[in-house]
């Protein structure tokens, strides 16, 4: 057993009345889920959670809160390892970029409506944090 820990964002922009949340999809686009990545030696979680959200949704944010961790089990079918992971989210607010802008191993990024978001993220996990996020932001 081993551990792995990362970070990663909520991030929002204000459309009208409407709240839209950026999701990304992976995994030939069966996963839709929230930009997170590991901790690189060094660096602090809130440094992650930006390094993070820039890379895979090709944008920057602005951290505005923390809004908690969650943690869960996976298998390392290439190590043969059971990991324990946690992940430690941000609420940010979008500054600017282009999601088009995203690395090689997400395959699509989008705006997505904060109600819709909620239905669309395929993890539990991610659920619980949007619906944290849509506390803090209504």
């Amino acid at each position: 057993m081993g551990t792995k820990t990362s970070a990663g964002g909520v991030v929002y922009r204000k459309n009208g009345d409407e709240i839209e949340i950026i999701l990304i999809k992976i995994r030939n686009g069966t996963v839709i889920t929230l930009p997170k990545g590991r901790v690189n030696e060094g660096e602090s979680l809130a440094e992650t959670a930006l390094r993070e959200v820039r890379e895979e949704a090709g944008i920057n944010g602005t951290i505005e809160a923390y809004l908690e961790d969650v943690s869960y089990w996976f298998y390392s079918k290439e190590e043969n390892v059971k990991y324990k992971k946690k992940v430690h989210y941000y609420l940010m607010r979008y500054v600017n970029g282009k999601t088009t802008d995203h690395d090689s191993e997400v395959e699509d990024v989008a705006w997505m409506n904060l109600e819709e978001a909620v239905d669309k993220v395929v993890y539990k996990t991610d659920r619980q944090i949007l619906k944290k996020a849509r506390k803090m932001l209504l």
